[in-house]
C-alpha cells in the first residue's frame, strides 16, 4: 500500500494548484431518446472497481455488472518452459544466415502459456408492470459526466418515472433509485443472472449471489479446447465472489420483498433504492484466492449494510464530492455548437458529425472529457489497472481475453493520466508494473538467458504474467516480442516528470532500473553497434529479399527506440535519487553504441535492420515511431530529419486504421506540430461505428466511436478513448523535462478560439490559458514544487521562476 499512499499524497498538491479549474464547467452529457439495444449504446458507470452498463429499458431493464478483480486463473508460480533460452542460439544461427522464415520457426520454441481472462460478473434484470394499455412518452436517457450520474426518465399514462444511477467510490457500491410521481407506482421484479457457477440466497435482508471463476483457462490453441470448454472449474479453487443487493423502500407505501429463489419483488412503491456491491477473494497477484483470499462474503455484507444505514442523500453527496474533486480539475471550451446540432441526441450528433462533417466543438470536448471520466471510473484499484475494455465487459469469452495487451494498449490507457491532471490514477498501473517484476525476473532468465533485470512479453493478466505466450504454435509477430518492461517502466519516469514526487520515484525505481539492466544485457554487438537479436516489431512483418513474409529479425528500430527511452529514464531517475553510478556509466556507454535510426530510400523511418518492404504498408502498428510519441528523443526541433522521416512513415500508413492506432496518430501528428493532420485524425477517431456490427470474428474493420462514445477497434477497446483524450491535450500543450512548455503546440484552425484550465506540464506545473484567432491572449502558470519554466506562446519564450505553490498570470 506504500506506493498508493504516496500517490494520494501527491493529489493534495494537484488539487491546491488547480484552484478555479471547476469554474464555468460546461454541461457534459450523453443524451439518448430511446433505450439501449446493444452494449455499445449503454450508459457506462464505474467507481474504479465496480462497473455498470445501464440499458434503460422501460418494461425490461438490464444492468450489466463488472468487478475489475474478477478473472480466471491463479497465481503464476511455475515457469512453463524453463529451458526456452537454449533455443536462442538456434534462432540467431538462422538470422546469421538471413533465414528469417527459419528464425520464425525456431522462435516458436521460446513461448510459454497464455493469459487468463477477465470475466463478466453478471447482470441485474428488472421486469416492470404498468397500467394495462398505457404507452410510454417523453423518454430520455442521460449520463452526466460532470457528476458521474445516469438518469432515465419517461412518462407512462399519467405517471412520471425516474431512475437514477451512480457508482460510488467512497462507499464501494452502485446505487439505483427508482421513483414514480403520479397515480402509477413501481411494480416489478428483479433478479441476478450470471454465466459463472453461482447460487442465490437471502442473507440479512439482502439478495446475495455467491459464485466463482475458472481456476484455469485453456488458450484457443491448446488441446483443441474451444468456447466454454476452455474453462476449468473447481469450487475449491479460483477467484470467488459475492454480489449483494439490498432494496430500501424510501416511500411510505407498498412493500419490497427478497425471495430465496433469487428475486426481489417491488409492489406498489413510489420510491425505492437498490444498493449493489460485489467483493471478490482476489488478494494480490501472488496470493491463492482461496487459501489466502479476502473474506469477500463478510466484506460485501458490511458494505451494503453501511450504505443502507447512510441513506441515499449522503451516498449521493459523498459520491459527487469524491468524483468532482478529480474531474473538475480540467475544463475545456472550444466554442459553441449550432443549436440545431447540439439539440440532437448524442448518437445522432456523432452520426451527423461523420456523415456531414459538422462543426461540433461541444462533441469534441465531450469526447475529451469522457476519456477523463472513463479513467476515473476504471483506474482506482491498486495493482489492477484498466484493461483492454477498461472495466466493462459483458462477454465470458471477450475479444483478446479483455486482458492487458502491453505492446501499446495498456500503455495508451494511461497517456492522459498526467497531462489531464489525474496523476494518482496512474498508481494502479505503476503498482502493477511492480508486481510484474516478480515473474519478469524468471522470464528474463528462463526465456532469454539474461541473469540481471526483468522483461515481459506482449500479454499479461491480473496475475502479472510476463512470459512470451504461444505454446510453440503462436505467431512470433506478436507472441515473441519482449520489450514490454522497457515500455511500461517509462511511465515511472513520466509520473515523476510531471509531479517531481521523489518518494514515489524511489518506491518504483527498482522496476525501472532492472528493466534497463535487462536491456543492457539483452543487446548484442554487430558491426560495432548494439542491437537486439532476435527482434520483432509488434504484430508486423516484412518481406525478405525473396519476397517471403517474416517477423523475426535483428536490430529492429522499435526495440532500440524503447531501449533508448528506458535507459535515458533510468539514468535520470538514478541521478535524481543519487544512486547506481556504475549503472549510469554503463547506460552512457550503451547509448553511444546503440544502432542509430536510419531512413529508407523512400524517405520513411526504417523499421527493420535492412530496407525491407512491409508486408502491409498500412499496418496499424507504428512502433518504430515510439521515440516521437510517447517517447521524447525524436522531435522537429532536435532531430528534424528523423521527424520528417516519421511524417513520411505516417503518410504511407494512411488514415484507415483501428481506433487505438488512430488515437496514437493524433498524438504523433501533434508532436510533429502538424495541427491539420492531428485534427483530421481526431475527427477520424470520432467516426460513427454501428453498434450491431460485431459478430465475434470481425476484428479488422476500421476503428471509430460507438453511439455511447466508447472506442471501436472494432470491436470495443477503451484505449482509443484514452489515446484521443491525450491527443487533445497534446495539441494544446507540450512540455519537456527541462521545463520547456509550448502553448497551442498544434492548434487546429477549427479551434482558433478557446480556453482551458488545469492541464499539467512536465516540471510540476499547472497551466490555464485563453486564446483567440489562434493566439494565446493570457496564461496562468502554477508551480507544484517550485522551479524555472520557459513558456513558449505566440512564438516568444518567457522565463518564469516560481516558488512552490506560486502562480503567475501573463496577459498577451
Amino acid at each position: 500500500m506504500k506506493l498508493l499512499r504516496l500517490f494520494i499524497a501527491t493529489t493534495a498538491a494537484i488539487t491546491v494548484c488547480s484552484n478555479g479549474a471547476a469554474s464555468g464547467t460546461p454541461s457534459l452529457r450523453l443524451r439518448y431518446d430511446r433505450p439501449a439495444q446493444y452494449f455499445e449504446e449503454a450508459l457506462i458507470l464505474g467507481n474504479g472497481n465496480l462497473g455498470a452498463s445501464v440499458y434503460g429499458g422501460v418494461e425490461h431493464e438490464k444492468i450489466s455488472l463488472n468487478d475489475i478483480t474478477l478473472w480466471t486463473g491463479e497465481p503464476d508460480t511455475i515457469v512453463a518452459e524453463p529451458d526456452a533460452y537454449k533455443y536462442l542460439p538456434v534462432v540467431r544461427e538462422h538470422l546469421a544466415k538471413e533465414d528469417y522464415v527459419g528464425a520464425d520457426a525456431a522462435n516458436l520454441h521460446i513461448q510459454g502459456n497464455g493469459s487468463e481472462i477477465y470475466m463478466p460478473l453478471g447482470e441485474i434484470a428488472m421486469d416492470f408492470d404498468y397500467q394495462k394499455g398505457s404507452s410510454t412518452t417523453g423518454y430520455q436517457r442521460m449520463l452526466d459526466i460532470n457528476t458521474a450520474t445516469a438518469e432515465v426518465t419517461y412518462r407512462r399514462g399519467d405517471t412520471d418515472y425516474k431512475r437514477q444511477y451512480f457508482a460510488s467510490a467512497p462507499d464501494s457500491v452502485i446505487v439505483v433509485r427508482l421513483s414514480a410521481i403520479g397515480e402509477g407506482k413501481i411494480d416489478g421484479r428483479l433478479r441476478i443472472n450470471s454465466e459463472l457457477p453461482h447460487a442465490s440466497a437471502v442473507c440479512g435482508g439482502a439478495l446475495v449471489c455467491d459464485g466463482y471463476a475458472a481456476y484455469h483457462t485453456y488458450t484457443e490453441w491448446e488441446d483443441g479446447k474451444y468456447g466454454i470448454d476452455r474453462f476449468c472449474y473447481d469450487p475449491a479453487r479460483g477467484i470467488h465472489y459475492r454480489t449483494a443487493i439490498v432494496p430500501v423502500n424510501l416511500s411510505n407505501e407498498g412493500r419490497v420483498e427478497v425471495y430465496p429463489t433469487g428475486d426481489i419483488k417491488i409492489d406498489g412503491c413510489a420510491d425505492v433504492m437498490l444498493i449493489i456491491t460485489n467483493v471478490t477473494s482476489f488478494n494480490g497477484n501472488d496470493k491463492d484466492p482461496v487459501k489466502e483470499g479476502r473474506d469477500y462474503a463478510r466484506l460485501a455484507m458490511e458494505r451494503v449494510k453501511r450504505a443502507a444505514d447512510k441513506g441515499y442523500n449522503s451516498l449521493a453527496t459523498d459520491h459527487q464530492a469524491d468524483y468532482t474533486q478529480l474531474f473538475n480539475r480540467v475544463t475545456l471550451n472550444l466554442g459553441t455548437t449550432a443549436e440545431a446540432i447540439s439539440a440532437l441526441p448524442t448518437d445522432a450528433q456523432l452520426k451527423s458529425y461523420t456523415d456531414n462533417g459538422d462543426k461540433n466543438p461541444e462533441l469534441e470536448v465531450l469526447f475529451f472529457q469522457y476519456g477523463r471520466y472513463l479513467l476515473i471510473s476504471s483506474s482506482r484499484t491498486e495493482g489492477v489497472p484498466a484493461n483492454l475494455q477498461g472495466l466493462w465487459n459483458e462477454r465470458i469469452l471477450p475479444p483478446w481475453n479483455s486482458n492487458y495487451t502491453v505492446n501499446i494498449n495498456l500503455e495508451e490507457n494511461y497517456w492522459p493520466a498526467e497531462v489531464t491532471n489525474l496523476s494518482e490514477l496512474h498508481a494502479p498501473l505503476i503498482t502493477f508494473i511492480g508486481a510484474m517484476t516478480k515473474t519478469g525476473y524468471d522470464t528474463a532468465r528462463h526465456y532469454y538467458g539474461v541473469e540481471s533485470g526483468w522483461c515481459a512479453g506482449h500479454n499479461s493478466d491480473i496475475w502479472a504474467i510476463t512470459n512470451p505466450i504461444g505454446r510453440h504454435i503462436n505467431d512470433p509477430r506478436w507472441a515473441n516480442w519482449n520489450m514490454a518492461a522497457a515500455w511500461l517502466t517509462t511511465h515511472i519516469w513520466e509520473h515523476y516528470s510531471f509531479t517531481h514526487d521523489k518518494s514515489a520515484l524511489q518506491a518504483a525505481y527498482p522496476a525501472l532500473r532492472d528493466a534497463a539492466l535487462f536491456c543492457l544485457d539483452w543487446m548484442v554487438e554487430k558491426d560495432g553497434k548494439l542491437i537486439t537479436s532476435p527482434s520483432t516489431s509488434p504484430e508486423n512483418r516484412f518481406l525478405d529479399n525473396e519476397g517471403r513474409a517474416a517477423a523475426t529479425h535483428y536490430g529492429g528500430a522499435s526495440d532500440l527506440a524503447m531501449i533508448r527511452e528506458c535507459l535515458m529514464d533510468a539514468r535520470k531517475a538514478a541521478e535524481v535519487l543519487g544512486v547506481d553510478k556504475a549503472i549510469t556509466r554503463r547506460i552512457d556507454n550503451a547509448l553511444k553504441k546503440i544502432l542509430p535510426y536510419r531512413i529508407n530510400a523512400n524517405g520513411s523511418l526504417r523499421e527493420w535492420y535492412h530496407d525491407f518492404k512491409d508486408e502491409d504498408p498500412q499496418h496499424r502498428h507504428q512502433s518504430h515511431l515510439f521515440g516521437l510519441y510517447p517517447g521524447h528523443h525524436i522531435s522537429p526541433e532536435a532531430t528534424p530529419m528523423l521527424a520528417e522521416a516519421a511524417d513520411k512513415t505516417l503518410a504511407i500508413k494512411g488514415d484507415n486504421t483501428t481506433g487505438w492506432s488512430t488515437g496514437w496518430r493524433v498524438n504523433l501528428y501533434a508532436r510533429l506540430g502538424n495541427a491539420d493532420r492531428a485534427y483530421f485524425m481526431y475527427r477520424r477517431l470520432l467516426q460513427y461505428v454501428s453498434p450491431d456490427g460485431y459478430n465475434g470474428d470481425d476484428a479488422r474493420r476500421g476503428g471509430g466511436t460507438y453511439p455511447n462514445l466508447l472506442g471501436a477497434h472494432s470491436p470495443f477497446q477503451i484505449d482509443s478513448n484514452f489515446g484521443g483524450c491525450a491527443g487533445v491535450a497534446e495539441m494544446l500543450i507540450q512540455s519537456t523535462d527541462a521545463g520547456d512548455i509550448t502553448l497551442l503546440a498544434a492548434l487546429p484552425e477549427r479551434w482558433k478560439d478557446g480556453e482551458v484550465s488545469g492541464l499539467c506540464a512536465r516540471g510540476g506545473y499547472i497551466v490555464d490559458m485563453q486564446w483567440k484567432e489562434g493566439k494565446v491572449t493570457s496564461y496562468t502558470l502554477t508551480a507544484r514544487n517550485g522551479g524555472q519554466a520557459k513558456v513558449k506562446a505566440n512564438g516568444k519564450v518567457r522565463k518564469h521562476k516560481l516558488a512552490a505553490g506560486a502562480s503567475i498570470t501573463v496577459k498577451l
